[in-house]
């Protein structure tokens, strides 16, 4: 079992059950601390190589997951291991898709999808979940 994650570390979200998640951009430098045990990212082109255990999910830029189905199961695996596991998700510029992914695990963690949004952009990022369709897929997410 993985240690878990610095709450205090840049970029971490703990969500009401204690989990912790870390955000982050891959535009910048990975984070100094613990490598991730498992990753998920939301890139419209296969990300680079990492040395950890990763999933990829085609999500452009500014918009949804191509695969809402393969989505939503990949949000749930990220949920269940932030459990036991130091898990990141991450995106190009750590916000939009990003934040987006982080307030559906914020639903999985019992926030009412009405205020995951908030909820995110007050404990991960101020701007996080950038446009109005990234919120609708939060607000229907189960």
């Amino acid at each position: 079992m993985a240690t878990a994650w610095d709450p205090a570390a840049h970029g971490a979200l703990i969500l009401p059950s204690g989990r912790v998640v870390r955000g982050r951009g891959l535009s910048r430098p990975l984070p100094a601390g613990p490598a991730p045990d498992f990753a998920l990212y939301l890139l419209g082109h296969p990300p680079p190589p990492v040395a950890w255990e990763s999933r990829w999910l085609r999500w452009p830029d500014f918009w949804l997951p191509t695969d809402r189905t393969a989505a939503a199961r990949a949000l749930r695996e990220a949920w269940t291991r932030a459990g036991t596991e130091r898990v990141e998700i991450a995106c190009a510029g750590g916000r939009g898709r990003t934040g987006t992914a982080l307030a559906c695990l914020a639903v999985l963690d019992g926030v009412p999808a009405a205020d995951a949004v908030a909820y995110v952009r007050r404990h991960y990022a101020a701007h996080a979940v950038e446009t109005p369709w990234q919120r609708r897929f939060v607000a229907r997410f189960r």
